[in-house]
C-alpha cells in the first residue's frame, strides 16, 4: 500500500512522515528521496502477530507495511497551483494533515473554523489539478475526433465532460458516483480528487485529552459521511516523543496522557478501514507473517498475494482464526479438534484468519 503525506506549510506532515516512518511505529525504517518526494516504510502494528509470533517463535516475524511519501507541500502564494503529477501517481491513499495544534476557542466559546478551511483549500487545489488535465485532454480528443469518430473515444469525452461538470461544482471526484466501466476508464488519469483522502488533525499537546473527541470538536462530523473521507487526530509533539520510549515508558506516557493507543497506530488502522483492507497470517517454523488484502478477496487471490505459484496451482486453504489457533498452540492439535477449516478458491478470507496453502508446486 502506498499512501501520500500531503498538505500546507507548517502543518507538520514532514514530522508525521519521518515518526512514521523512522520510529514509534515497530522497527526503524529508513526513508530515501526520489525526486521530489521523501519515500519510507512504516511496519503496521498488529498485537495478533505479535502474540502468534510469542506462541511459535520463528526465525522471522514480517508485519505488513505501507510506504508513505512525502509529498512537497502545496504552495498558497503561487499564482497557479505546482501540482506534480508524478508525486501522486500510484498512491492508494492521500494522508492530509491538517494543523490544528494552534486552533484555541475564543473567549466567547467559538471554535475557529481553521481545519475545515484547510480541508476545502486542500479539496480545492485536487479540484484545479484535475481540471487541467481534462482540459487538456478534451483538447486532444475535440481534434481526434474530427478526424475520425471513434466509439471509444467519444465515451472518454462523454465521461470527462460529466466529470469536469462534477468538478467545476467544487466537488471532488471521489464523491461522484461512477460505474465499473467508467471508473476503468478514468484509472490512467490518476485523477488527484478521485483517490481517497484522511484528514489528519495535527494537535497541540495541551489538546491530547480530547483527541478521541477531536472531530466533533472541530465540528467535522460532517465530513465523515462523505464518500471515500476518514479522520482521525494526532498530536505530532507527542508522538515524537513517543518514538523515543520503550514499549514499558510508552504505557506508562500514554496513561499520564489519559489515550488508549498511539495516535499513529490509530492513523494506520483507519487508513485500514478507509481502503476496506484486512490481515491474515501465514506461521511456519522460518517465518510469520502478516499479509494486507481488500476485504472480501477470496482464498485463490491470497494466495497470489504470496506469490503467483501459489495461485496458478491452488488446491485448497486450510483455514483458522488467529485467536482459536493461539488458544489450542499448534496446527496439528487444531486438525485433532476439527478446528481447521477447508475452504475453496472462492471463499472470502476474513481478517485475521491464519491460513496454510495448498498447492501442487
Amino acid at each position: 500500500m502506498k499512501a501520500g503525506i500531503i498538505g500546507f506549510p507548517s502543518s507538520g506532515k514532514s514530522t508525521l512522515f519521518k515518526i512514521l516512518t523512522r520510529a514509534g511505529i515497530g522497527p526503524a525504517a529508513q526513508y530515501r528521496k526520489r525526486g521530489g518526494p521523501a519515500v519510507g516504510v512504516a511496519t503496521v502494528p498488529d498485537s495478533r502477530l505479535d502474540r502468534l509470533s510469542a506462541l511459535f517463535r520463528p526465525q522471522k516475524t514480517t508485519p505488513a507495511v505501507i510506504e508513505y511519501r512525502d509529498v512537497p507541500s502545496f504552495n498558497r502564494a503561487a499564482a497557479a497551483p505546482e501540482i506534480r503529477l508524478d508525486d501522486f501517481r500510484n498512491l492508494d491513499v492521500l494522508v492530509h494533515v491538517v494543523r490544528s495544534f494552534d486552533q484555541e476557542p475564543s473567549p466567547q466559546g467559538e471554535v475557529p473554523g481553521f481545519p475545515e478551511g484547510s480541508i476545502t483549500e486542500l479539496d480545492l487545489e485536487l479540484i484545479v489539478g484535475d481540471l487541467t488535465v481534462i482540459e487538456r485532454r478534451l483538447e486532444r480528443l475535440e481534434k481526434d475526433l474530427k478526424k475520425m469518430k471513434n466509439p471509444d473515444l467519444i465515451g472518454e469525452d462523454r465521461l470527462l465532460r460529466k466529470c469536469r461538470q462534477w468538478l467545476e461544482q467544487e466537488k471532488p471526484l471521489r464523491s461522484l458516483t461512477l460505474t465499473g466501466e467508467e471508473k476503468k476508464r478514468l484509472r490512467g488519469f490518476s485523477f488527484l480528487s478521485e483517490k481517497p483522502v484522511l484528514h489528519v488533525l495535527n494537535l497541540h499537546e495541551g489538546a491530547a485529552a480530547r483527541i478521541s473527541r477531536a472531530v466533533e470538536y472541530y465540528r467535522l462530523k460532517t465530513l465523515t459521511g462523505q464518500p471515500n473521507v476518514e479522520l482521525t487526530a494526532v498530536c505530532g509533539k507527542l508522538e515524537a516523543e513517543l518514538a523515543e520510549l520503550t514499549d514499558e515508558e510508552i504505557e506508562d506516557f500514554l496513561t499520564d496522557y489519559g489515550l488508549a493507543e498511539s495516535g499513529l497506530v490509530r492513523l494506520i488502522r483507519t487508513t485500514y478501514r478507509l481502503l476496506g483492507l484486512i490481515s491474515f497470517f501465514t506461521v511456519a517454523d522460518v517465518e510469520i507473517r502478516a499479509w494486507t488484502i481488500p476485504r472480501g478477496t477470496p482464498a485463490l487471490k491470497a494466495a497470489g498475494a504470496i506469490h503467483s505459484d501459489m495461485e496458478r496451482c491452488f488446491i485448497r486453504a486450510e483455514v483458522i482464526p488467529w485467536n482459536v489457533l493461539l488458544e489450542v498452540k499448534s496446527f496439528s492439535a487444531a486438525r485433532q479438534r476439527g478446528l481447521l477449516r477447508l475452504e475453496g478458491k472462492e471463499y472470502p478470507v476474513q481478517d485475521g484468519e491464519t491460513i496454510q496453502f495448498r498447492h501442487s508446486a
